[in-house]
């Protein structure tokens, strides 16, 4: 054999394991061209995928854009109509009759006079300031010379009538919001003036003629010291109903000291009578009948003590008129929970002027908190009043004496003032609890039913 031969033989035996080993690994290559294949298409896909992404993000971004333009014009309308809605309501409100006008504010006092009168007589000034500008024609004013068939004085004459319609119709209207002026509306009647002079002005366009600003201001003073004036009335009727409760109230104290006085008098001239009359007979006898009037002497000794001392402390109570007592009292079937009357008694029994507060202006009696006697008890009952001021449950009245304090705030400045009370600090309010029990009852009789049989069952000496 030849080298050639050998060669040949060599290279096919080579070729035949080639050829082995690729039918070996056939199904690896096939797998590569599939994965390959799957790579390509995957990719082809994605792209795809990525393009539609991108179209649609393009039109949501549009469209969102467009979202966007859209809020923003109805932002835009809105804040316009809101603004629009806000003014018609404020117009609309100038003409209702409402006690909670909030958005006129909290009225201001302008004058400080003493007394109603001075009021009346400030605004009987700028009344007659409104005639002077009447007279000398200048309340209302005209900017053109008009001609009437060539002649200026008949259109002089002519805008002097529409002046005076113009007057006339503002003037009258002008009085009538004058003589509604309330508390609760003099705000909102003074803007009321305000939108009228607007009105009527804008009718006198069309002549040049117009009221002048300096006889609004004019009206404006009229309705303010109309109001005013009312107010300052109405404190002074106040006061004097306040003067007329306080001499009501010493002419009470007057008559109750003058009848202890004399109760106190004839209790001493009875015990007075009757120990002379014992102390005589205490001479004359002797052994057991000795021994009890020595002892009725000394019983008729210690009442007339008392009797005593009963006129001496009335005839000090008339004599000082600061003496008397501060009451705590509260009522939470009236008031609710933490809200105290803080007030001052001179009566000889206290306790009657506290049952005549839970009298038939409230539906239950009063609580008791505490009675503290005073040597000046009007200072000692302004200095609890000035302490709580600023918890006043009326801000306006200053005779109303309910605080919404806590009984420890109160036993608080009572310390401070150098004074040593007893203070009871649950409120019994036996009327109120009993009511709550009987509604109660009325609500679920067949429970409460129930609660008292087991009562009377498990309990029965409780009910004896």
């Amino acid at each position: 054999m030849g080298l050639f031969d050998f060669l040949k033989r060599k290279e096919l035996a080579e070729i035949s394991t080639l050829k082995g080993l690729l039918v070996k690994y056939q199904p690896i290559i096939d797998l590569d061209k599939e994965i390959l294949n799957a790579k390509a298409e995957f990719e082809l896909f994605m792209s795809k995928k990525q393009a539609e992404m991108d179209s649609n993000i393009s039109s949501k971004t549009k469209d969102l854009e467009a979202l966007g333009a859209s809020f923003d014009t109805l932002n835009s309308d809105y804040k316009k109509s809101l603004e629009i809605y806000t003014k018609l309501r404020k117009e609309i409100s100038l003409f209702e009759s409402k006690l909670d006008v909030i958005e006129f504010g909290i009225y201001e006092p302008v004058y400080d006079f003493e007394k109603s009168d001075d009021y009346r007589r400030e605004q009987e000034l700028i009344i007659d300031k409104q005639k002077a500008m009447i007279q000398a024609d200048n309340a209302a004013i005209c900017r053109t010379n008009w001609t009437v068939e060539g002649s200026e004085s008949k259109g002089r004459a002519v805008v002097n009538r529409y002046k005076k319609l113009m007057l006339r119709a503002f003037n009258g209207e002008c009085d009538a919001l004058i003589s509604k002026v309330k508390w609760n509306n003099v705000n909102q009647m003074k803007e009321r003036m305000h939108k009228l002079f607007e009105a009527i002005n804008k009718l006198g366009e069309g002549f040049s003629v117009y009221i002048n600003t300096e006889y609004l201001n004019l009206k404006q003073k009229e309705l303010i010291l109309e109001h005013e004036y009312q107010t300052k009335r109405q404190q002074e009727k106040d006061e004097l109903r306040r003067v007329q409760e306080e001499l009501r109230e010493e002419e009470k104290v007057r008559r109750e000291i003058e009848q202890a006085q004399r109760d106190a008098e004839k209790d001493e001239a009875t015990y007075q009578k009757a120990l002379e009359k014992a102390r005589k007979d205490v001479e004359q006898t002797t052994g057991e009948k000795h021994e009890k009037l020595l002892a009725q002497i000394e019983k008729l000794e210690q009442e007339l003590k008392e009797a005593q001392e009963r006129k001496e402390r009335a005839l000090s109570m008339a004599q000082q008129t600061k003496r008397g007592h501060v009451y705590v009292i509260s009522n939470i079937g009236s008031f609710g929970e933490n809200v105290f009357k803080i007030g001052m008694t001179r009566r000889l029994e206290p306790l009657d002027r506290i049952k005549e507060l839970g009298d038939a202006s409230v539906p239950f009696q009063f609580d008791v908190h505490a009675m503290i006697f005073s040597e000046d008890a009007p200072t000692l009952e302004n200095e609890l009043h000035k302490a709580f001021d600023n918890k006043k449950v009326n801000m306006i009245n200053f005779r109303k004496e309910f605080f919404n304090v806590t009984i420890d705030e109160i036993e608080n400045v009572i310390i401070q003032n150098g004074i040593n009370a007893e203070f009871v600090r649950l409120s019994e309010a036996m009327e109120y609890r009993e009511t709550l029990a009987i509604l109660e009852k009325l609500k679920n009789p067949d429970v409460t039913e129930t609660i008292e049989q087991k009562i009377r069952t498990e309990f029965p000496e409780s009910l004896n």
